[in-house]
């Protein structure tokens, strides 16, 4: 028979494990259809113009580059798939990579989206690409540069903008009737300019360390609904994967349904050893998917068998799952309750969605 004690300690555990966590998520919405909506149709910018730009924020972001990553990184990556690329309907890999095959074209395992690197006031709102100087930038889509120079931060011309030298891209297509905007920046120059036309895969700038970086890299932003710092999305969740290969994506909660913020979650291939490290989304100026609601995501993960470690509270909680390839592979943890797996549905036929 337990003790009192006992009893008061398991009481304690649970209720924390009901009580952890920073933050409320948003409401779940709906799932909604995948569009690619049409050009956009608008005015030629002329200098005087200004983009599309949220409110300025009073501390400058600060993106610093380290030198290395944490562990294992295998360089090597298959060719990526064709774009648009979509095996399920919630799946919205639009974009091609911005920096092409055979350079550093993965994020840095420490610069993910949504991670906080130096304080909470400097969420990360993009990936961190460590190509090397030089090395061209490609356009991810077609669309209109509506940014190009230095400024992008507060939306006026600032030398000493955070973002340093950087593009911006107004697409012709969106995703549930929002228009879609990249980012590329930390340039170390720039061959596009304002009101220019581009194709997926035009050169519009090249790999720098302009504004605040300590070294070489591009760092890549998704925006939806609108051109500011406060519309990123995840962009592991809009680039195509490698040919062969899948992204790993979750919803991390304590036992009363809260998310985790800034939750370990660890990931290794259970045929090759190799091992892979996320955290859960910050607060800051970062959004879930809205098919997706998701806390994290890991991308270009070879297809197979995996296992996926999570220590709540101390206890550690374990599950093993497939990643399918070319698609988005979903896990829900709930604290105490544990790990549960969605079944990966039969992809469909051919591309998705249709150009029309």
């Amino acid at each position: 028979m337990k003790s009192t004690s006992s009893y008061l300690t398991i009481g304690l555990a649970l209720w924390m494990g009901a009580c952890q966590g920073r933050y409320e998520p948003p409401a779940v919405i709906p799932i909604p259809a995948p569009t690619m909506a049409g050009p956009t149709s608008t005015p030629a910018l002329v200098p005087e113009d200004r983009p599309e730009i949220g409110p300025p924020r009073p501390t400058p972001l600060s993106f610093v580059f380290p030198d290395e990553a944490d562990g294992p990184v295998l360089a090597w990556r298959p060719p990526p798939y064709p774009v648009p690329w979509s095996l399920r309907p919630e799946d919205h890999y639009f974009l091609a990579r911005p920096i092409p095959s055979g350079q550093v074209n993965w994020p840095n395992a420490r610069y993910r989206y949504g991670g906080t690197f130096f304080g909470e006031e400097n969420t990360h709102t993009g990936v961190d690409l460590g190509a090397e100087r030089d090395t061209p930038v490609l356009a991810a889509g077609a669309g209109e540069i509506v940014w190009a120079g230095y400024g992008l931060y507060r939306g006026s011309p600032d030398p000493n903008d955070p973002y340093g030298l950087a593009v911006v891209i107004r697409h012709d297509f969106g995703y549930g009737g929002e228009q879609l905007f990249t980012v590329y920046s930390h340039l170390g120059s720039i061959s596009g300019w304002l009101g220019q036309r581009v194709a997926e895969g035009d050169t519009i700038a090249s790999v720098g360390d302009t504004g605040h970086a300590t070294g070489a890299h591009l760092h890549f932003e998704v925006r939806l609904g609108g051109n500011d710092f406060f519309s990123t999305r995840n962009p592991e969740l809009w680039v195509v994967s490698p040919e062969g290969w899948g992204v790993l994506a979750g919803r991390v909660m304590n036992t009363g349904g809260r998310m985790l913020r800034e939750q370990l979650v660890r990931v290794k291939n259970l045929e090759t050893g190799q091992e892979w490290e996320a955290w859960t989304y910050a607060l800051g100026a970062v959004h879930p998917d809205a098919a997706w609601q998701e806390n994290f995501v890991l991308g270009d993960l070879p297809a197979g068998p995996y296992e996926v470690r999570i220590s709540y509270l101390g206890w550690p909680q374990v599950a093993s799952l497939l990643v399918h390839p070319g698609q988005t592979n979903f896990l829900v943890f709930k604290g105490f309750t544990g790990f549960s797996i969605e079944p990966t549905p039969t992809p469909q036929p051919g591309r998705f969605p249709p150009t029309s």
